[in-house]
C-alpha cells in the first residue's frame, strides 16, 4: 500500500515521477491509425548553453496542453530538437578558440538535462539537431529538387562586406555601419548568391492565411503585409545613352500622380547609376558611400536620406518632358525595379526629399476645399480620395478612373501596363560563413555548376574547424574544398557557402514524424502525424519562420512528399518575460546589475546606488534574467511551471515576481498537507449522492463548477493562469470544509481527485504522487480528464447582492427556486441592508434572479 510522507520534499517527488516515466517510456508517441492525433509543438530552441525563462515559460505551455490533450484521450506528439547551426556559434568560437561544433554538442547536453528537469512529456526518442548529417543531408536534397524545377537560382546578390577581416557580415554584425570585430567601414558587394523563388507561390501564401482560423489575427496580418500584394502600374521613363533608346522601369501604386512626377531616383547599385558614375567621380564617391549603408528596408526607413543629382535625365512617359535623374540612398535595388518616381507633392519621403534638395512640387490630386502648402507636408496630401488637377486631360477624374486612363494611355506607347506586384522578395539562402549546411554544388572549369549527385549526399561539414573572423575556413580547407567533377571527373571546387538558417527551421516539423528514415526526408508518418495541431512560439518569429515554414510545406507538397498545404493548424504567441532593470555610469560605460543582486535602490556589493530602469524583456545584455536552474534548485520544478502559468495569461507579458513564485510554492505546499490530512485515516467511503446535506452539496457544486471552467479554459480558450487560480479556489473552498464524516469524507476525495487531475498539466510531478496517494492504481497522467456533472452544478442555493440606490450594501444566501418576494424578504432581513434603508421609504425594488436586488428609496 502506498504511503505518503507528511512533508512536500519536490525534489525527492520529481525524481520519483521521472524515474516512472523512463521506466515506462511514457511519453514515447506511435502511430496508431484510427485514433484522433494531437501534434502539439513548440519552436525549437538554439543550443546557446542555457534555458532562459522564455524558453522555460514557451515548453510549459507546450507541455500543459499536450497534457491535457493526453487525459482527454488524444495520441499525443510532442516532441523536442535544436536548431543548432548560425552565427552565434561561430561568435563563441572565435572567442573561446573552439569548434563550433564543440561548442554546440556541450550546450546540448547541458540543455537537454534542463528540459528533462523540467519534467516535460517529450517523446526524447524522436531528438534532432540541424546540425547532424542526418538532418541537413535533407535540406541539400530537397534544395536539389528545387534547382531542378527552377525554385532555387542563382544571381547576384548585395551583401555587407569587411575589408580588413575579408569577409561577407550578418546585418546584425554592422555597428553604426562599421564590422563587429574590426571597427571597419563595412562596404556593400554584389555576389554570387543562391535564392528560393518564394514569390512563385506569393499568391496562395496570401490566399491560405484566410484558411487558418486558429491563428492570431495580427500575426496573418504580419504575414499578409509582408507579402504585400500590390495592384498598380508598372511604366517607363525612357532615355537615350551610348547611342541606345532605353526605358527606366518604375512600378507605382499612384499612377493617378504621374503628372505631378518632379524627379526619378534610382539605387546606387542600379546598373544605370553604375554607367553614369564612370563619368562622373563625384557622383562614384557619393555611390560607394550610399554602399557602406543598410542593406535592409527597415535600416533604409531610418537612415538619412540623401541623394545626388546625375545630371542626366529621362524622359516623362506621357509628355516627353525631362525629368531629372537622382541617385537616392533610400532606394533598394532589391525592391521593386531599383527606381521610384518622384511625385513630392504627394508623397511625405518624396515631399521630405524635394524640401531637401529644392525640387519642385507640383499638385496634381485635389481634395476639395482643403489648402495645399508646398512648404509643410499634410496627411491628406497622400490620399487616394480625390480628383486629378493640374494633369491636363485627366482633370477632374477620381482615383480608379485616372489609373486606368493613364494605365490605357501608357499601354498604348508601348510604356506600361496595369500590373500586380508584391512586396515579397525571393528569399536568398546563401549565406558565407562556416556553421552551416552546405549547399551541395561543385564548381567545375569544364562543366560549370554541376548539383553533387543524391548518393553523394550529404556534403558533410568538417566538425574540426575554428572559424578567426577572416573569412569562411572552408575556403582554406582543402579537404573540404577540393574535389572531383561528377560529370568529367575532372578536379573542381565545392561551394564554400552555407544555406540560411530558417532552412533548417523551415521544416524541422516534418522530420520529427520519422527522424529515424534514413532512405527518405518523410514517410507516411508525416501523413498522420501533420499538420501541427497546436505550434507555439514567441512572436519574434511571426513573419520570417512562418513564412518560410509555409512555403517550405508548398514546395514539398508540390514535389509529392506530404499532403498537407498549411504545416500549423493553431498557433499561440506567448508573451515575453519581463523584469527589472538596474545600471549605472561607470567611466565610459554604463553597467547593468541583476535585480537579485540590487536592494533599496543601491547594489548590495558596495551600497552604491544604481539607476532603476523600469521593467524590460529578460536579456543578458541587460544582466536581468533569473537563472531557472536556481529557481528550479531552489523551488522544485512544479514551482516554477505553476508560477508560469499562473502569473498572467499565455499571450500576454510576464513580470517576474519574487513573492509571486514564493505564493506557487506555499500552494504545492498547502495542497500537500490537505492531501496528507485526508489520507490518513485510511480510504475514503464511496460517495453517496443522494445523502449529501446542504454543506456538502455545495462543496460537491464547487468542485463540479471548477470542473467546468478549467475543462474550457484549458480546452478552448487556453487561459492556462485561470486554471491554477480556479484550483487555488476549490484548495481553499476544501479547507474551509469542517466535516469529517463518512460523506464529508467522500465530497473531499471527489474533490481533491478533481483538483490533482486538472492541475496535473501544470503540475505533474506532485500531482503523479498525490494521486497515488489517493488511492488511484493507474498514474495521472493515464487518467482520463474529469467532466463536470451537470446534476452538482444545480445549486440548492445561491448568493446573492444587495444594493440600495445601486450601492453594494451586503450578501444573502437564499434558496435557489426562491420567488422575488422571498428574496426581497431575505435582504431585508440583513442587519448592514437595514442599516442603510433606515426605515425609509422603498420607491422601487428590482431583482435580477441569481444575481442580485436593488432597493430605490
Amino acid at each position: 500500500m502506498f504511503s505518503m510522507k507528511p512533508e512536500y520534499i519536490p525534489h525527492a517527488v520529481e525524481r520519483a515521477a521521472q524515474d516512472y516515466w523512463v521506466a515506462h517510456d511514457s511519453f514515447r508517441a506511435r502511430e496508431r491509425p484510427g485514433a484522433e492525433k494531437f501534434y502539439c509543438l513548440c519552436m525549437f530552441p538554439y543550443p546557446s548553453g542555457r534555458l532562459h525563462m522564455g524558453h522555460v515559460r514557451n515548453y510549459t505551455i507546450g507541455d500543459v496542453i499536450a497534457r491535457y490533450q493526453r487525459m482527454r484521450g488524444k495520441n499525443v506528439l510532442q516532441p523536442i530538437g535544436f536548431d543548432a547551426f548560425g552565427l552565434p556559434a561561430e561568435n563563441a568560437a572565435i572567442a573561446n578558440n573552439v569548434p563550433p561544433a564543440k561548442w554546440t554538442y556541450d550546450n546540448i547536453d547541458y540543455m537537454r538535462r534542463q528540459l528533462k528537469a523540467l519534467g516535460f512529456a517529450i517523446d526524447w526518442s524522436r531528438e534532432l539537431a540541424t546540425c547532424q548529417p542526418d538532418y541537413y543531408k535533407w535540406n541539400q536534397w530537397l534544395f536539389l529538387r528545387m534547382l531542378e524545377k527552377g525554385i532555387a537560382y542563382k544571381k547576384t546578390g548585395v551583401v555587407n562586406w569587411d575589408p580588413v577581416d575579408q569577409t561577407v557580415l550578418a546585418n546584425e554584425q554592422v555597428i553604426d555601419g562599421r564590422g563587429w570585430r574590426t571597427g571597419a567601414l563595412v562596404e556593400k558587394r554584389e555576389i554570387p548568391m543562391y535564392y528560393l523563388r518564394i514569390t512563385g507561390h506569393a499568391e496562395p501564401l496570401l490566399a491560405d492565411l484566410e484558411h487558418l482560423p486558429g491563428w492570431p489575427e495580427r500575426v496573418k496580418l504580419m504575414q499578409a503585409n509582408w507579402i504585400g500584394r500590390s495592384e498598380g502600374v508598372k511604366l517607363a521613363f525612357p532615355y537615350s545613352l551610348d547611342g541606345r533608346d532605353e526605358k527606366l522601369w518604375v512600378f507605382t501604386t499612384r499612377a493617378d500622380t504621374l503628372m505631378g512626377a518632379t524627379f526619378v531616383a534610382i539605387a546606387a547599385e542600379h546598373p544605370l547609376a553604375t554607367r553614369l558614375a564612370r563619368d562622373h567621380p563625384k557622383l562614384a564617391a557619393f555611390i560607394d558611400e550610399c554602399k557602406k549603408g543598410g542593406t535592409t528596408e527597415a535600416e533604409l526607413a531610418t537612415q538619412e536620406k540623401k541623394g545626388m543629382a546625375t545630371g542626366f535625365s529621362v524622359k516623362h512617359p506621357l509628355t516627353g518632358a525631362e525629368v531629372p535623374l537622382w541617385v537616392g540612398n533610400y532606394v533598394l535595388m532589391a525592391y521593386g525595379e531599383g527606381a521610384v518616381m518622384g511625385v513630392p507633392g504627394h508623397d511625405e519621403r518624396d515631399f521630405a526629399f524635394a524640401l531637401k534638395y529644392r525640387l519642385p512640387i507640383a499638385q496634381v490630386i485635389d481634395v476639395g476645399n482643403k489648402p495645399y502648402d508646398d512648404t509643410q507636408w499634410s496627411e491628406w496630401y497622400g490620399e487616394k480620395t480625390g480628383t486629378c488637377i493640374n494633369s491636363n486631360r485627366y482633370d477632374g477624374l477620381p482615383y480608379e478612373k485616372a489609373v486606368n486612363a493613364i494605365a490605357a494611355d501608357l499601354a498604348k506607347k508601348g510604356l506600361g501596363e496595369k500590373q500586380v506586384q508584391w512586396r515579397l522578395r525571393d528569399w536568398g539562402i546563401s549565406r558565407q560563413r562556416y556553421w552551416g549546411c552546405p549547399i551541395p554544388l561543385i564548381h567545375c572549369p569544364k562543366c560549370g555548376d554541376v548539383p553533387v549527385p543524391d548518393d553523394q549526399l550529404p556534403v558533410k561539414l568538417p566538425e574540426d574547424l575554428v572559424p578567426d573572423g577572416s573569412g569562411n575556413p572552408l575556403a582554406k580547407n582543402a579537404a573540404f574544398l577540393n574535389c572531383q567533377c561528377p560529370k568529367c571527373l575532372g578536379p573542381a571546387k565545392r561551394e564554400t557557402d552555407t544555406m540560411d538558417t530558417f532552412v533548417d527551421s523551415s521544416w524541422y516539423f516534418l522530420r520529427y514524424c520519422s527522424n529515424d528514415n534514413a532512405t527518405a526526408m518523410v514517410d507516411e508518418r508525416a501523413q498522420y502525424w501533420m499538420p501541427v495541431d497546436q505550434y507555439i512560439g514567441g512572436i519574434e518569429h511571426a513573419i520570417l519562420h512562418l513564412l518560410y515554414s509555409r512555403f517550405w510545406t508548398k514546395v514539398m507538397r508540390d514535389l509529392g512528399l506530404v499532403k498537407v498545404s498549411e504545416p500549423f493548424s493553431n498557433l499561440l504567441t506567448q508573451g515575453m518575460v519581463l523584469n527589472q532593470i538596474y545600471s549605472r555610469r561607470e567611466g565610459n560605460r554604463i553597467v547593468y546589475f541583476n535585480p537579485a543582486d540590487v536592494e533599496g535602490g543601491v547594489l548590495k556589493s558596495d551600497g552604491k546606488p544604481v539607476e532603476a530602469g523600469g521593467l524590460g524583456t529578460m536579456s543578458k545584455s541587460k544582466n536581468n534574467g533569473v537563472d531557472p536552474q536556481l529557481m528550479v534548485e531552489r523551488y522544485g520544478a512544479d514551482t516554477v511551471r505553476c508560477y508560469m502559468m499562473f502569473t498572467s495569461p499565455p499571450e500576454d507579458t510576464l513580470e517576474w515576481s519574487d513573492a509571486s513564485i514564493e505564493g506557487s510554492a506555499k500552494f504545492l505546499k498547502r495542497l500537500w498537507r490537505r492531501v496528507h490530512d485526508h489520507v490518513a485515516p485510511g480510504a475514503a467511503p464511496p460517495l453517496d449522492v443522494a445523502a449529501l446535506d446542504a454543506a456538502q452539496k455545495k462543496l460537491r457544486q464547487k468542485t463540479h463548477a471548477t470542473l467546468q471552467k478549467v475543462g474550457d479554459d484549458l480546452g478552448r480558450r487556453l487561459k492556462l493562469n485561470t486554471v491554477v487560480a480556479a484550483n487555488m479556489e476549490l484548495l481553499n473552498a476544501i479547507a474551509d470544509f469542517d466535516d469529517a464524516s463518512k460523506a464529508g469524507r467522500a465530497v473531499v476525495q471527489e474533490a481533491l481527485d478533481a483538483l490533482v487531475a486538472t492541475l496535473a498539466p501544470i503540475a505533474p510531478h506532485i500531482c503523479h504522487e498525490l494521486w497515488r496517494a489517493l488511492g488511484h492504481a493507474e498514474p495521472v497522467i493515464d487518467a482520463r480528464w474529469p467532466q463536470p456533472d451537470p446534476a452538482a452544478l444545480k445549486a440548492d442555493t445561491v448568493t446573492l447582492v444587495v444594493q440600495v440606490n445601486g450601492k453594494l450594501r451586503g450578501r444573502v444566501e437564499v434558496p435557489a427556486d426562491a420567488g422575488n418576494d422571498a428574496v426581497a424578504e431575505a435582504a431585508l432581513a440583513d442587519e448592514n441592508v437595514r442599516k442603510f434603508i433606515a426605515g425609509a421609504a422603498i420607491k422601487k425594488r428590482v431583482v435580477v434572479p441569481g444575481k442580485l436586488v436593488n432597493f430605490v428609496i
